[in-house]
């Protein structure tokens, strides 16, 4: 069982930036693909990011259109977190921020977008972005 655990949400100003950190219980972190979704009130959770496990040569990263550029995710194997740096924050990216982590199965990473190709969850960390 691999538990997650977000940290660093909070109240900021528009234009701010922010570090989520993702802290897994779990030795086997290091072989999952880990992304980062969000949850605004009233809406459906969508993808923010994700990295790849292996790192070979480099991590291989993915981006929402509506964070490329802003935001950037990152991970450090040997002490099983995982990083979504945030600047420039705008009222938009108000949300709850969960962390997840996905089992390298043939194909995931092609499927890193979807929810249902995670299998363990964070239980979130909110993030409020003020005008």
């Amino acid at each position: 069982q691999v538990t997650l655990v977000e940290s660093g949400g909070g109240l900021v100003q528009a234009g701010d930036s922010l570090t989520l950190s993702c802290v897994a219980a779990e030795r086997i972190f290091g072989s999952k693909h880990l992304g980062w979704f969000r949850q605004a009130p009233g809406k459906a959770r969508e993808f923010v990011a994700a990295i790849d496990w292996s790192g070979r040569p480099t991590f291989y990263t993915e981006y929402s259109d509506s964070v490329k550029g802003r935001f950037t995710i990152s991970r450090d194997n040997e002490k099983l977190t995982a990083y979504l740096q945030m600047d420039n924050l705008e009222p938009t990216d108000t949300a709850t921020y969960y962390c997840a982590a996905a089992i390298s199965r043939r194909g995931s990473w092609q499927r890193i977008r979807q929810e249902s190709t995670f299998d363990y969850w964070g239980p979130g960390t909110q993030v409020t972005v003020s005008s």
